[in-house]
């Protein structure tokens, strides 16, 4: 760590945020609207200036008061950290102005719900935190911090739905942090420290280890709603105002995940065995059939899509049977390890924008009648065509058909689930698509069909509606520079070293 190169960017990241937060709480409803779009704006810049910094000079890092690890604190900002933090730039930004306008249009009548800025910087300085940390209890604390203000937003409402469903949210997030925090414990004991890359040289197979594993893969699982932890996501999203919905879809389960790929890659290389990557693929596998059934069967827009997010978090799940060797498999001859690399992150970038986008144009409709209930979609086209395509853009994503975002995702999992010979998933993976484009597919078939009764479409500012169309456009426009981000994605060292460290930890469990 000591010969890579410092940067103020990593601690900018969490402190910029931070600060507007706090500057917000001493303005009145617009002025904190203000100050937090002004913050969220200069946010989202600075991430996309740190983006194109790593992309010049490589990882780089932060040590907080000039005291290095074990002692200090250090931020590190590499390949796989800078694409997650301007992923949450990217979709930030335009959930940010779709908010302003939105709250600033419901105003009169719901008083413009002001605790929404200072509760979102946080949350952005959390998720930037957890992106840079380096250390297992600052993780934990910037979780925590993600965890607390997602709660506050998803019942911020409010409305007696929200409220319950934001309980069980609750109840969800202390038992994962919980369980997190016994295995941070557990490490701690048997090695002393608690920086990742000094856990990744000391920690040895054991049962301790084992263990630690086991509770911390529990919590994650939980916070990211990976099933069958996967109870408190569909109402908590579905409950919640529009551009929270988005945010906690988007961008907040993808917290719990970052950390996991991050562990399982760098630290618990040691303890892997074949067995376990195949359980939690398991889970994923589940998950995409489990969750796609009940989107299918839906009659609220915004719980076909919560059910949704149960269904695409489950590909991510499927990544990781594939970063184990099997028994008898030489790491030589491991090839498709860069196309599920590939395929995880691809899937993390693609739904964040779909999912956003659907949310968001969710929350349009809600605006425009009152209500979410599909049958009301009918003659959508007629009435509102941008939000009627920002749903079908968003909606073939989400399936994974070309020239999508999505379809990269499921293009590289499938080659890697061929080239590694666990044929098993890739059913799955196209049951999954298809089930997908069966609730999608009915979804568009009503925007075109005619309306039954005439119902009254209220004005809706178009802003909402450009923000909607931008952010599905952005499952699509990622593709572009798909040949430079793998090739930037594979140089980050949890791929390098990462990968070197779980591929001979699972022989070792194999043997």
């Amino acid at each position: 760590m000591k010969d890579l190169p410092t940067s103020l960017f990593p601690a900018l990241l969490v402190g910029l945020p931070v600060l507007f937060a706090t500057l917000s709480l001493f303005f009145r409803t617009r002025g904190k609207a203000l100050v937090g779009l002004t913050g969220c704006l200069l946010t989202a810049g600075l991430s996309l200036i740190a983006f194109v910094e790593v992309t010049q000079r490589g990882t780089v890092i932060h040590i907080l008061g000039g005291w290095e690890p074990p002692l200090g604190i250090l931020l590190r900002m590499d390949s796989l950290a800078a694409v997650f933090i301007g992923m949450t730039a990217l979709v930030g930004v335009f959930i940010s102005l779709y908010a302003w306008r939105y709250f600033r249009a419901q105003e009169a009548t719901t008083g413009g719900f002001p605790l929404f800025w200072p509760l979102w910087l946080f949350l952005w300085a959390g998720l930037n935190g957890l992106f840079l940390s380096n250390d297992l209890f600052n993780l934990f604390v910037t979780i925590e911090v993600i965890g607390i203000c997602a709660v506050a937003l998803a019942v911020l409402s409010g409305k007696s739905g929200a409220l319950f469903a934001g309980l069980r949210y609750l109840l969800a997030a202390i038992t994962g942090s919980m369980a997190y925090l016994f295995g941070v414990a557990l490490l701690y004991g048997s090695t002393g420290t608690l920086d990742l890359g000094l856990l990744g040289q000391v920690l040895e197979p054991g049962t301790t280890t084992t263990f630690a594993l086991l509770v911390i893969t529990l919590g994650l699982m939980i916070k990211m709603a990976g099933f069958p932890f996967h109870f408190w996501l569909p109402p908590a999203h579905s409950s919640a105002l529009a551009p929270v919905s988005a945010l906690l879809s988007a961008l907040v389960v993808k917290g719990a995940f970052y950390i996991l790929l991050r562990l399982w890659m760098e630290v618990f290389g040691v303890s892997l065995t074949y067995a376990a990557g195949q359980l939690i693929g398991l889970a994923g596998a589940v998950a995409v059939i489990w969750g796609s059934w009940q989107a299918f069967m839906q009659t609220s827009l915004k719980l076909i899509v919560a059910h949704s997010s149960v269904a695409q978090l489950g590909y991510l799940l499927m990544i990781f049977p594939l970063l184990i060797l099997a028994p008898g498999v030489t790491a030589g001859s491991a090839d498709w390890l860069s196309s599920a690399w590939t395929a995880g992150v691809y899937q993390v970038m693609s739904h964040a924008f779909a999912k956003a986008s659907f949310f968001l144009s969710a929350g349009i409709i809600i605006m425009a009648l009152g209500h979410d209930r599909i049958e009301s979609l009918r003659d959508l086209v007629g009435h509102m065509r941008i939000t009627a395509l920002a749903i079908g853009i968003a909606g073939v994503s989400l399936i994974g058909l070309p020239p999508s975002g999505g379809f990269i995702a499921k293009w590289m999992l499938l080659k890697g689930i061929f080239l590694s010979g666990q044929w098993w998933w890739a059913p799955v993976v196209l049951g999954g698509s298809l089930l997908t484009a069966g609730y999608v597919f009915m979804l568009l078939r009503l925007a075109f069909a005619p309306a039954r009764e005439k119902e009254p479409f209220r004005p809706v500012p178009k802003s909402l509606e450009v923000c909607a169309l931008l952010l599905a456009l952005g499952s699509f426009l990622i593709v572009l520079p798909a040949d430079y981000l793998i090739q930037f994605l594979e140089s980050s060292e949890i791929f390098g070293s990462g990968i070197e460290s779980i591929v001979e930890g699972g022989a070792d469990g194999n043997d």
